[in-house]
């Protein structure tokens, strides 16, 4: 890869973590919520990413499995902050409310919700390798968000004084009973299956893209 590359991968890589170091610090988190542990997890592969980038002086990418994992994960976040806890409402307004607590609270919100996720799907889609990442792998990535949920039902039945009882409403059977509950996560966890695969789908079209490309550059 020419320097020039590895310089724009490291430097994207360094945003990814700046933004979501902005994001946690800005405003209160709480690790009971989907959005602070994904961003979390992202922040560590990143970091390792960068180290290990200025350890070898090229482009790593550390287990490209993991990094479409991340991926999915921020992808969720995104998805699930802006259709479902925001109903798909405008962000924008939020970072300029007249109370400045509130403002720098959303603008961490804004930061772990939108911009780290997009900056992680742009790392997938330019940054190679390409085209490794197995169809099945999808089905393991599900295992983190899944377990999440079942985590967070336990959790906020048994402990019901807890704070944050049900981080999110499609995980609270006191709103829709049991049966409810497990409707909304059921659509849910479907939802969830087609994002992972879609973020798969797309590493597979990139991949061809390049080949495509090669062979036309042989060919000429």
């Amino acid at each position: 890869m020419e320097p020039a590359t590895r310089y724009a991968a490291f430097a994207l890589r360094s945003a990814i973590v700046i933004v979501i170091v902005s994001g946690l610090l800005l405003g209160e988190r709480r690790f009971a919520f989907f959005t602070s542990q994904s961003n979390l997890i992202a922040l560590g592969y990143f970091v390792t990413a960068l180290v290990l980038m200025a350890q070898r002086r090229g482009t790593v990418t550390p287990v490209p499995a993991l990094r479409g994992a991340v991926t999915f994960w921020l992808t969720t976040t995104a998805l699930i902050a802006h259709f479902l806890n925001s109903h798909g409402m405008n962000p924008i307004p939020g970072l300029f409310d007249p109370d400045p607590a509130v403002a720098i609270n959303n603008t961490g919100l804004f930061l772990l919700h939108y911009v780290s996720p997009i900056l992680v799907l742009i790392d997938w889609l330019v940054i190679g390798p390409h085209g490794v990442v197995r169809w099945r792998t999808a089905l393991v990535w599900l295992l983190y968000p899944i377990g999440y949920g079942v985590v967070m039902i336990v959790r906020g039945t048994l402990l019901p004084a807890v704070n944050d009882r049900y981080p999110y409403p499609f995980l609270d059977p006191t709103v829709a009973g049991i049966g409810g509950m497990s409707l909304a996560l059921g659509r849910v966890i479907l939802i969830l299956a087609a994002i992972a695969f879609a973020v798969i789908a797309v590493d597979r079209l990139v991949s061809l893209l390049a080949r495509t490309r090669e062979r036309a550059t042989v060919a000429s």
